[in-house]
């Protein structure tokens, strides 16, 4: 009997209360004047920010005059995008679908996927299918923006356990598992409510090096441009995330 995958269940209400708390307007504001910077697209240009989640990117980005779609598979959080799109007045196209089935050809000038939305599925093949799917969306000469976790960071860091207490009386007790054959990081996720209730969640992700990903790129038909550790094009480094910018070849 097969299971659910981790990230059809994971980005509901416990992912909003997890990570909403380091997510101020602030660096969202930030994110997205390095994307602008990092992309150097002109006004009506056209955006797809794939896993756009609640929306964050994608509202900033439309309001400062890009055309934008978001695609992003959680029904919960693409409600909390179509609330604050109509907040903010802004006009954006919002799709739910799985990220290996972008339903367009040579339509967007920049694919854009940030805040560590790639390396959610079952193996590197899947993985594969969702940056072709990438190039087949963008146009000649179309920028791709990945912004990722960096594996070498991952594992100088590592630690098996963690412990966060809220400002709300939440406890998020994490336990990892750093598989090095596979490159996979495991987080297995007991959540404490304040009421003395409990939830469980799990995340797991294929953890990319810089050399990995530039290959599955360049087998997709997408040229690195450049890479940094940070949108704010800071240099990578072995304690830095990751940045790469490419574009699909004419």
């Amino acid at each position: 009997m097969s299971t659910i995958p981790w990230y059809e269940s994971f980005f509901g209400e416990d992912y909003s209360r997890i990570y909403g708390p380091f997510l101020p307007a602030q660096r969202t504001e930030q994110d997205v004047a390095d994307i602008q910077a990092i992309l150097q697209l002109p006004p009506q240009s056209q955006i797809l920010d794939l896993c756009c989640g609640q929306g964050r990117h994608a509202v900033l980005l439309a309001k400062a005059g890009y055309q934008v779609t978001g695609l992003d598979l959680s029904q919960h959080l693409l409600e909390q995008a179509i609330k604050e799109a109509n907040k903010q007045d802004v006009e954006i196209t919002w799709i739910q679908r799985d990220m290996r089935e972008i339903p367009f050809e040579q339509k967007f000038d920049a694919v854009i996927n940030i805040f560590t939305s790639f390396g959610y599925l079952e193996n590197e093949n899947e993985d594969r299918r969702v940056i072709e799917q990438v190039a087949k969306a963008l146009k000649p000469k179309g920028l791709f923006l990945l912004e990722t976790v960096y594996q070498p960071k991952v594992i100088r860091s590592y630690t098996p356990h963690g412990i966060i207490h809220y400002a709300d009386g939440m406890t998020v007790l994490e336990e990892r598992q750093i598989d090095l054959r596979t490159s996979r990081n495991e987080i297995y996720i007991t959540l404490l409510y304040p009421d003395g209730s409990q939830g469980k969640q799990h995340q797991s992700m294929r953890i990319y090096t810089l050399t990995e990903l530039i290959h599955m790129l360049e087998e997709a038909g997408l040229e690195m441009l450049d890479y940094y550790g940070g949108l704010d094009q800071s240099p990578l480094s072995m304690d830095s995330r990751l940045v790469i910018l490419s574009h699909r070849r004419s």
